[in-house]
């Protein structure tokens, strides 16, 4: 049922007004956003971030992909302008919202790029709701217990140290592991704006408690194999949160999936490298295959196709050819950061 309240937020900042609509999943309300230009024969791309943001979160690649696509942006049950839900949820609930936010815009089919929890999300969506989703975008998550490989040591001793702390210095630590050491060092700026963010609106701690044992409790294992959709996979091979193997292993259980590694980045890779990120994942979900025609192809801002050598489970390759020629790691010329796993790689 749609909600046909909305509110308007203030002007300002990158971009401009917004206005939040809200669905209804169960007694809640959760809140949602479109943007882009509301073109017919343009897409339909819904993202779903992870713990601790709401829908800012995806702020450094909108201007981007909104050149491509129309954007549905999710505040998750108890973020954002979301209505915070009484004990605890699954991921199961969470992707039900999301069905919800679909049904409520009248969208009856979308990409769907899920970044960290929102990847579990996003999974869960294509597994239970497969006629709903279209191309899948799984960022720097994983595929859930008991497969998944555990959280690296550096978030598990911070998860410890910062239980006492006043909430802003926790939430600086919490910033500066989720991104790579060399950004946190030449970039502090990127540090500020991502504390501005989430000091926003910040997440109640209850809420984040119940996050995180949604996504400790999610095991995918059992249905990852039933996911059809068009699958692409990215991860920052510097990640110390969620541990960078798992994105080979989660490509691995999704027939015909691509993994994108992006070298030295972290966590949050789309907000220490957006162009990249946004390239990535507009050149796969518009020319997959790499089909399109060239006029195509610019628009999508040059990035060559990734294309699957074998659609199965076993193997993720690409087949774009190398400028430099060196096997098994081939170096995009739009982005210096990120590269794909040569034909070798096998999980």
């Amino acid at each position: 049922m749609l909600d046909i309240r909305t509110i308007r937020r203030a002007a300002g900042g990158p971009l401009g007004p917004r206005r939040t609509r809200y669905a209804r999943s169960g007694t809640l309300r959760i809140a949602y956003e479109l943007q882009g230009t509301m073109h017919r024969r343009r897409p339909w791309l819904v993202l779903i971030q992870g713990m601790g943001f709401d829908r800012s979160g995806w702020d450094p690649v909108l201007r981007m992909l909104r050149r491509r696509f129309r954007l549905v942006l999710v505040d998750n049950r108890g973020t954002g302008r979301s209505d915070r839900p009484d004990g605890s949820f699954t991921v199961a609930d969470m992707a039900r919202d999301v069905a919800a936010v679909l049904d409520a815009a009248r969208i009856g089919r979308a990409h769907v790029m899920g970044a960290s929890l929102g990847g579990l999300v996003a999974q869960e969506l294509a597994i239970s709701r497969p006629e709903r989703v279209d191309g899948l975008v799984l960022a720097c998550t994983a595929p859930g217990w008991p497969l998944t490989y555990p959280m690296p040591a550096a978030s598990i001793r911070l998860l410890t140290s910062t239980r006492r702390m006043p909430v802003e210095a926790a939430r600086r630590r919490y910033i500066e592991n989720a991104l790579s050491a060399p950004t946190v060092q030449d970039n502090p700026a990127l540090v500020e704006r991502l504390m501005d963010v989430q000091g926003a609106r910040p997440a109640d701690r209850k809420v984040l408690s119940a996050q995180a044992k949604a996504g400790a409790r999610y095991a995918g294992q059992l249905g990852q194999r039933r996911i059809r959709a068009r699958t692409l996979v990215l991860h920052g091979d510097a990640d110390t949160v969620v541990n960078p193997r798992n994105g080979k292993l989660l490509a691995s259980r999704i027939a015909g999936a691509r993994l994108v590694i992006f070298p030295g980045l972290g966590h949050l890779l789309f907000w220490e490298d957006p162009g990249g990120f946004a390239a990535a994942v507009t050149s796969f979900l518009l020319d997959p295959d790499g089909t399109g025609t060239d006029g195509e192809r610019r628009r999508s801002r040059q990035w060559p196709a990734m294309r699957s050598r074998s659609p199965g489970a076993s193997e993720r390759t690409t087949m774009k050819v190398t400028p430099s020629g060196v096997p098994g790691r081939w170096e995009l010329p739009a982005s210096p950061r990120m590269t794909v796993p040569g034909p070798e790689l096998r999980y």
